[in-house]
C-alpha cells in the first residue's frame, strides 16, 4: 500500500488527539495508493480496543465511494503496545476480511510507528507500507 507522509502524519495526529483512547477510521484510495483519511469516532472510547461508530462508519464509506475511491484500509491506534494486531483486532477483522489494516503505535509517544497487515481467515500477514 502506498501512502504519503502527509497522510501518515494525519493518522498520527488523530492517534495523538484521541489519546489515551484508541482512534479509528478508514482510508480511501485508488489502485493501492491512499488518497484520503476519514476519521470515525471510537464508540468504545477505550485505550484497549476500538469500535467504529456505525453512523460514522457509513458516512466515511460513502464519502470514499463518492470521491470515486475504494476502501483501501481500516486504521486504528495502539496506545501502549506495538503496531502489531492484537487477538481482538484479528477477531474483529472477520467483518472486513479483504481490507488492509493500518495500526499506529504510540508506545513511544515521541516516535510513533505505523505498520499494515491483512487479517484474513484469522491469520496475520504483513503488508508493505510504502511511505513517500
Amino acid at each position: 500500500m502506498r501512502i504519503s507522509q502527509e497522510l501518515v502524519d494525519e493518522l498520527i495526529a488523530h492517534s495523538r488527539e484521541d489519546f489515551p483512547n484508541e482512534c479509528c477510521g478508514m482510508i480511501g484510495g485508488i489502485d493501492g495508493e491512499a488518497k484520503t483519511v476519514h476519521r470515525v469516532v471510537n464508540a468504545a472510547a477505550s485505550p484497549l480496543r476500538y469500535e467504529m461508530d456505525s453512523q460514522g462508519q457509513i458516512a466515511a464509506y460513502n464519502a470514499i465511494a463518492n470521491n470515486g475511491q475504494e476502501l483501501l484500509a481500516i486504521y486504528h491506534s495502539h496506545t501502549k503496545s506495538a503496531a502489531y494486531p492484537s487477538q481482538t483486532d484479528v477477531n474483529q477483522a472477520v467483518a472486513w476480511p479483504d481490507q488492509v489494516y493500518v495500526i499506529l503505535s504510540l508506545a513511544d509517544h515521541d516516535a510513533p510507528d505505523a505498520k499494515a497487515y491483512l487479517l484474513k481467515d484469522l491469520r496475520i500477514a504483513d503488508v508493505a507500507l510504502d511511505v513517500s
